[in-house]
């Protein structure tokens, strides 16, 4: 047997449930955060052009040892209203295994200790402060890797980020986001029209997506050309009504209150 509720405050729960699934962020039905890591200096030619002629803003997860010939192009992203992301100080990982020959030995992170894990990432952020003057921040895992000789460092940095992104896919609802390892598809030699997808799942499922870029018709080996991602962007304008596309830092403070 079927119970209905009938009661005032049963239906007021029923509304603000339907009202949570169809326009859950901020009063839109999806949430879009474009991200791009390593500072490479194609997303100064390539990228923030487009986003800037579309009014669109971004996250960009900086290498500081990346961004140093290009100090005063980044402080103008900043200025510009896009985020600077911390994406440590010379981007190292987890080398020795398949598919990472490319790890230097001295950005190897099985010859890191933890705390040197952390001078780096911390000494970015006097880096970062340095170009935007800002103090609350997000960070970005370096290849996805948390641990440095199986220790993770993952509750360490806490205090200094609000929130981080891992690099795992997945599509997210509010009540579903790990703050401290958001999902994101990464996009490499992908077309805009599998790009599109992603958006309309979000759109119709109720989610976040984010989307990771490196290179933007070049300057890496994980690269989408230059035409797909303008045309995810154009096509990103024209769903404004129902997604909100904004830097990490603002859905991520946006996802804290909506979970507390």
């Amino acid at each position: 047997m079927r119970i209905i509720c009938l009661t005032p405050i049963c239906l007021l729960l029923t509304c603000l449930t339907c009202l949570g699934q169809t326009n859950s962020w901020n009063n839109k039905k999806a949430a879009v955060v474009l991200t791009y890591d390593d500072a490479i200096p194609q997303h100064l030619y390539n990228a923030i052009p487009v986003l800037d002629s579309l009014h669109l803003k971004a996250t960009f997860y900086i290498t500081a040892f990346n961004a140093k010939a290009q100090i005063n192009d980044w402080k103008k992203v900043a200025l510009n209203g896009h985020e600077l992301g911390n994406h440590t100080l010379f981007h190292p990982c987890i080398g020795g295994i398949k598919g990472r020959e490319w790890v230097k030995s001295e950005r190897n992170m099985n010859h890191y200790t933890v705390q040197q894990m952390l001078d780096e990432i911390r000494m970015t952020n006097v880096f970062l402060q340095a170009l935007d003057g800002k103090t609350k921040r997000t960070f970005a895992y370096t290849c996805g890797d948390m641990t440095v000789n199986d220790t993770s460092f993952v509750d360490d940095i806490k205090k200094d980020f609000v929130a981080a992104r891992g690099v795992h896919p997945g599509l997210l609802k509010i009540e579903q986001v790990n703050l401290f390892n958001i999902n994101c598809f990464t996009a490499n030699q992908t077309t805009a029209t599998e790009m599109k997808q992603w958006i309309d799942q979000a759109i119709n499922s109720g989610s976040l997506v984010v989307i990771l870029f490196h290179g933007i018709g070049g300057g890496n080996p994980l690269n989408i050309t230059v035409k797909d991602h303008s045309e995810l962007l154009h096509y990103l304008k024209t769903k404004e009504k129902d997604i909100w596309i904004a830097p990490m830092l603002e859905v991520v403070n946006y996802i804290k209150k909506q979970q507390d």
